[in-house]
């Protein structure tokens, strides 16, 4: 069992969910096709992520791998001048902590409106999915502060993350 970054973005989506969805809808939702959602629950499960029966994240092992795990399983570099939607410390909740002339990180995005450096995203239809729930995309954002951000910027990403995931539905 090898875990794929979109893993990331099924975990979270899931923690968001008060119950079980059908995989046709978490497809359309994350533009991620039915086939490889299941395959990254089943590999969630095999990796003590979710709980095989309610198939919800368990909430203790995601804490410990979203915060000391992601940054070394899926790294981000600073990559070229582009347009897109912000990430990290440049987007919420953590952009009104920060304030700085540097460019921002940014997930490419021909939507995007903001100019930074690109950073890759956990998976191709992240910036998307974020658009049309925004929840998950601050979630994304504070996993991408723990990928790509300083010591400051992963500190309060990671106590963001923390109290988010201790108020968030997981078995």
């Amino acid at each position: 069992m090898i875990a794929k970054s979109l893993d990331i973005v099924v975990l979270l989506k899931l923690l968001l969910e008060r119950g079980q969805r059908p995989y046709a809808q978490l497809s359309k939702e994350l533009s991620i096709s039915a086939s490889e959602i299941h395959a990254s629950v089943r590999r969630s499960i095999e990796a003590g992520l979710i709980d095989g029966v309610s198939r919800l994240p368990l909430r203790k092992p995601l804490e410990e791998y979203l915060l000391h795990g992601v940054r070394y399983a899926f790294p981000a570099k600073p990559g070229s001048l582009v347009r897109g939607m912000p990430t990290a410390h440049a987007a919420p909740p953590l952009a009104d902590k920060f304030s700085s002339d540097d460019l921002p990180p940014v997930w490419p995005d021909p939507e995007g409106t903001v100019r930074g450096y690109s950073i890759e995203p956990l998976y191709s239809s992240v910036p998307k999915a974020a658009r049309s729930d925004s929840v998950l995309y601050e979630l994304l954002a504070l996993v991408d502060a723990l990928r790509v951000g300083r010591a400051r910027e992963r500190n309060l990403a990671q106590e963001e993350l923390k109290q988010r995931l201790s108020h968030a539905y997981a078995a």
